[in-house]
């Protein structure tokens, strides 16, 4: 099995100095996501999963187009949730919040930013949602190893956030998260990460070939 994951590509999260939690690309990002379609349409691609959030589905857009993949929304695939409230603030407010971030304690860190979705309710949304859709498919893990039964030769591609696909990655790979996943699993914008199964003790483990892979653009273009 082969499981691509694809980070949206560039979005617009501020403009005239106002922060956006759910915005649409930029010129540039749709750009990043024709680039990263082309690349997408030279694989033989079964399934296209794609996150709820703006972004992403109009980073899928062009893959759709190109590979004539019918875009299936999964809702579980959304980025940590932010508090609402900061939709429509100032955005060097928000600067200020993620300047800061990573010096709380791991406790706080785990606590995600007040008024917004948790770390553990996160990566619990995002495990809860993967064993649903590989149950669906008839893919299941053999405990306790991080080994896989059902396993076929099914190509899925998953356009999301880094975030998810960070989660996604660890879970997979039998890593324990930690509430820094963004950057231990850094993506670019539309960058490409795969894994696929490899066949282990009559089961399937996971194997990574690709983090963040940005061939598609050139230098001056990759962003995030």
């Amino acid at each position: 099995m082969w499981l691509t994951l694809i980070r949206h590509a560039e979005p617009a999260y501020v403009v005239d100095g106002v922060n956006w939690s759910d915005p649409d690309l930029t010129d540039r990002g749709r750009e990043q996501a024709v680039r990263v379609a082309k690349r997408v349409k030279q694989w033989d691609v079964d399934e296209l999963w794609v996150s709820p959030m703006v972004r992403a589905r109009s980073t899928a857009e062009p893959i759709a187009e190109q590979t004539g993949l019918e875009t299936q929304e999964m809702g579980w695939l959304a980025e940590i949730q932010h508090p609402p409230d900061w939709d429509g603030s100032p955005a060097d407010e928000i600067e200020a919040f993620f300047a800061t971030a990573l010096q709380r304690s791991i406790e706080e860190m785990w606590e995600g930013a007040p008024g917004g979705e948790s770390f553990r309710d996160f990566h619990r949304r995002i495990n809860d949602g993967l064993d649903g859709a590989f149950t669906e498919r008839g893919i299941k893990q053999a405990q306790p190893e991080m080994l896989w039964s059902g396993t076929d030769e099914r190509r899925v591609v998953v356009v999301a956030h880094g975030g998810t696909n960070a989660l996604i990655l660890g879970r997979l790979l039998g890593i324990d998260p930690l509430p820094w996943e963004w950057d231990r699993f850094s993506h670019v914008h539309s960058g490409v990460s795969r894994l696929i199964t490899r066949p282990t003790a009559g089961f399937a483990a996971w194997s990574l070939r690709a983090l963040s892979d940005r061939t598609h653009l050139p230098p001056e273009m990759v962003t995030g």
